[in-house]
């Protein structure tokens, strides 16, 4: 028995090297919506339906976090997330520990839905899935 059901895809990330070239392309060419953008990070989030889209340049400072720059033959992908419930942090755990795989501490971040709980487990070829928990009351960005 799963201990949760995915409710959809809460956000991609995209790590870029042209910020107006993919802003143009998302906003004027997708119909995405700007939603917000912190500059302090490097990120800017994109509404897509009831999804995000987040780009971020490798110039910035989130962009640094990144595996160098996006090549064609390597993805460009930092991570996806999906949206769950219940959000129940130990069955989770217990679910992935059950399957052979350690999961990271669990963190409040944002996403679709505003702010709420996540844990980041990797896939057998090292990439992220981030799980996205229900929203938590609004905070202060």
């Amino acid at each position: 028995m799963m201990a949760f059901t995915i409710l959809g895809l809460d956000h991609v990330l995209l790590r870029i090297e042209n910020k107006e070239t993919m802003l143009d392309f998302y906003l004027n060419v997708l119909g995405c919506t700007q939603e917000r953008q912190l500059d302090n990070l490097g990120l800017i989030q994109l509404r897509a339906g009831a999804s995000l889209i987040d780009l971020v340049p490798t110039t910035s400072p989130l962009g640094q976090n990144g595996r160098g720059v996006p090549l064609q033959q390597h993805a460009n992908l930092d991570h996806l997330c999906l949206r769950i419930e219940p959000f129940d942090e130990a069955a989770i755990r217990a679910h992935f520990a059950q399957h052979g795989y350690d999961i990271e501490a669990s963190a409040v971040r944002y996403g679709a839905d505003g702010f709420g709980p996540s844990i980041y487990v990797y896939d057998p070829e090292g990439n992220t899935v981030e799980l996205k928990g229900p929203p938590l009351a609004q905070q202060a960005e």
